[in-house]
């Protein structure tokens, strides 16, 4: 089987996975992310039917559905996460819960995009938080 030899293999370096976002406008979303979150538009599909945003090497896709959207959560790292909420605010972003330190050793604050339903939560930490650097999972 394939994961006989695992152990002697050398890994190869992958990149962080990029969310694929169901929503109704794609163009609209992109908009928003460019104007209030400060993300640049990195392409759409002519069909308009999916297209990326990105900032600071983050990435988000987002694919037109005509089903309803679930909420999502996707955690994403700040460099620095009080500079991040006050531009934020500064944006008129909706965010649903302010900044504050979490007792799993993390600061972070929570917000929505035009959609309604898309929460991100940014949080920050000098050393990465223990739950990602815990080896005692592979």
């Amino acid at each position: 089987m394939w994961y006989l030899n695992s152990k002697t293999m050398e890994k190869t370096q992958i990149g962080q996975p990029v969310p694929q976002l169901p929503v109704e406008d794609v163009e609209r979303t992109q908009i928003y992310y460019k104007k209030i979150l400060g993300f640049e538009i990195l392409w759409t599909y002519p069909d308009k039917s999916i297209g990326a945003v990105g900032r600071e090497g983050v990435a988000i896709f987002f694919a037109k559905t005509n089903s309803s959207i679930e909420p999502n959560i996707h955690w994403i790292f700040a460099e620095n996460v009080d500079l991040t909420y006050a531009e934020f605010k500064d944006r008129g972003v909706d965010i649903i819960e302010d900044i504050e330190n979490k007792p799993w050793n993390i600061r972070q604050f929570a917000i929505r995009d035009l959609n309604g339903l898309f929460s991100i939560f940014i949080m920050t930490c000098k050393n990465r938080p223990p739950f990602l650097n815990d080896q005692t999972h592979q």
